[in-house]
């Protein structure tokens, strides 16, 4: 069962976290007690939350959040009682949040990830996050700590959308652009190199939305689906049916054997998904394999991507603005 993102929403603007981890992430009650810890004489007080498989999330309430390194020698001191845990800080007022899981790795230093979430935020990339350590019943039966930790590491430890993305966004273009065939004159293949990552972000944005058939990966799922029917076909049959009869027609007018197939998506009436010239020149001959596209999307997975409609924009990683950036 998808997450519900309007009652995480919900019960995150409210700080009612049990509910949260317990009724919305799929969670198990905490039966621990509570851990207070002392950092220069001064006490401190974590309740737990919840928990799954060993790891447990804790709720340390204060009248104002610690500061950054402060933070760190809670979270030491907490990792010497639960090795692999989650922590949520919150003000008294509940206007602020900051969720902070550390990365441990053998071998490599220690590093801290830290989400911050101020009430009256759409808290969309904090919800990406939490999507990921959704855990459902046909999960149950083989989730083992191993599998938790593997998830939230998948929830926090993305990267930000810094000069780094755009530097690998520069060399993700060179690469894709070696595996196109089909375009003879070097220019056009790279303008339609960029045709083609621009409509593809464009989706990532509103796929995380679930705005694809409630699918937060669609993409990657649909080239799941095509790898099954024959190798390569991905962007002949079902790349470009989206793009031209899918997005770019109303699903009435769509053919109902291509509905069946792309599922419910909505129609963006503007020219990203209308043919371009080159396409026009060379749709016939143009050839992209599988391979290219699941290189870009493992690249792309590494981000958060959100629509930027927050009031404050203290959370944004990947957001239109850096798509006009690119």
């Amino acid at each position: 069962m998808p997450l519900n993102r309007t009652t995480v929403r919900c019960y995150l603007d409210e700080g009612r976290f049990e509910d949260l981890f317990i009724e919305a992430l799929g969670w198990d009650e905490a039966t621990t007690p509570p851990l207070d810890i002392s950092i220069d004489n001064v006490t401190y007080l974590l309740h737990p939350i919840a928990q799954k498989r060993g790891l447990i999330a804790l709720e340390l309430r204060q009248p104002a959040i610690p500061p950054y390194a402060l933070r760190r020698k809670i979270e030491t001191q907490v990792a010497r009682r639960y090795l692999e845990h989650i922590i949520v800080y919150v003000d008294a007022a509940g206007e602020r949040q900051v969720w902070q899981w550390v990365r441990r790795e053998q071998g490599r230093p220690l590093q801290s990830r830290e989400h911050v979430y101020q009430r009256g935020q759409s808290g969309e990339a904090l919800i990406q996050k939490l999507e990921h350590i959704h855990f459902t019943l046909d999960q149950e039966d083989d989730l083992s700590l191993v599998d938790v930790v593997g998830q939230v590491q998948a929830a926090f430890n993305v990267e930000k959308a810094t000069k780094k993305f755009y530097k690998e966004f520069k060399k993700g273009h060179d690469d894709f652009q070696q595996f196109l065939q089909g375009i003879p004159d070097s220019d056009l293949k790279r303008w339609y190199v960029s045709v083609m990552l621009n409509r593809l972000m464009f989706i990532y944005f509103i796929q995380k939305k679930g705005f694809l058939g409630g699918d937060i990966d669609y993409l990657r799922h649909k080239l799941d689906e095509s790898e099954q029917s024959g190798s390569d076909r991905y962007y002949r049959d079902f790349l470009c049916p989206l793009f031209f009869e899918g997005f770019a027609k109303p699903e009435s007018q769509r053919d109902p054997a291509l509905r069946q197939r792309l599922g419910r998506i909505p129609y963006l009436n503007g020219g990203i998904f209308q043919p371009h010239q080159v396409e026009q020149l060379y749709g016939q001959t143009i050839q992209i394999p599988d391979q290219a596209f699941r290189r870009l999307f493992a690249f792309f997975n590494r981000y958060q991507w959100h629509l930027d409609d927050r009031p404050l924009r203290k959370d944004n990683e990947i957001n239109p603005d850096v798509l006009g950036y690119i």
